[in-house]
């Protein structure tokens, strides 16, 4: 038997039957968003962007998905400049959030898909209570086996605290799933696989429920099929901008009343 995909894929059945009603209930949501022409966006810091960006933009990704990536929350090294030390420091301080999202093409009516496996971090519940304030449905996705901790946050919340609905990855608290006799800890980590599994899953039961109101979005597909050239995923970034340009648009008015200190 194998060490980690046999966890990993117990972890992923149990979080499915789990999440069934919550997943159904975000996918509504998800499509809603989608169907007025708003963004689904995503976010997440550290480990945590990765479902973002394998939510979009990639091969079977619809042009409704927004991610809220920041440079300076993603490491790109591991002790030098742009490291896991100064990521680390930065998504635990409060007020940081806020200066990113405000350039960002927020939107009431839109939906915030935020991940973070401990659900402690203030980046993701800056994130989450910037967003509730706009007027966004928030959706949490992180293990609820996190979510008796006490929080770090002058709020007093952790993150599925913020928000409407609440994922559970059904990862441990400890993240790594594989004990290794003779090692005093586990390796493998398993709550961004999961996140992402969750994620994918939400993304599938929005498209069919958008199916079933008689709405097809765009779908990036892979130039190496028959047929598909690089043209035609050209042609859906050229759709994905006019949805964001759109989004920029009603924007603007918050926005501006943000710099000028009066919003």
């Amino acid at each position: 038997m194998s060490l980690y995909i046999s966890r990993l894929a117990e972890l992923a059945a149990k979080a499915a039957d789990l999440n069934d009603a919550a997943m159904n209930e975000a996918a509504e949501v998800m499509a809603d968003t989608a169907a007025r022409g708003g963004l689904i966006h995503l976010y997440g810091s550290g480990h945590s962007v990765l479902p973002a960006q394998e939510t979009f933009p990639r091969y079977g990704a619809f042009i409704a998905f927004h991610p809220l990536t920041d440079p300076r929350l993603m490491w790109h090294s591991v002790l030098a400049a742009g490291g896991v030390r100064e990521l680390l420091w930065l998504e635990r301080t409060e007020g940081y959030a806020d200066k990113f999202l405000d350039h960002q093409p927020i939107n009431p009516g839109d939906t915030l898909i935020v991940f973070g496996h401990s659900g402690t971090n203030a980046s993701g519940i800056d994130t989450a209570l910037y967003c509730k304030k706009r007027g966004l449905t928030v959706i949490a996705v992180n293990a609820s086996a996190n979510r008796g901790k006490v929080s770090r946050h002058s709020s007093g919340k952790v993150l599925a605290d913020c928000a409407d609905i609440a994922i559970d990855t059904c990862a441990p608290v400890e993240d790594a799933i594989v004990p290794i006799e003779g090692w005093s800890r586990p390796v493998g980590g398993s709550s961004t696989v999961l996140a992402m599994m969750l994620m994918h899953e939400m993304a599938a039961r929005a498209a069919q429920v958008l199916a079933g109101r008689g709405i097809e979005l765009p779908v990036f597909a892979s130039p190496t099929i028959p047929g598909v050239t690089l043209n035609d995923t050209d042609q859906v970034y050229a759709q994905y901008k006019a949805r964001l340009i759109e989004a920029q648009h009603k924007h603007l008015p918050y926005f501006e009343q943000r710099m000028s200190g009066k919003a």
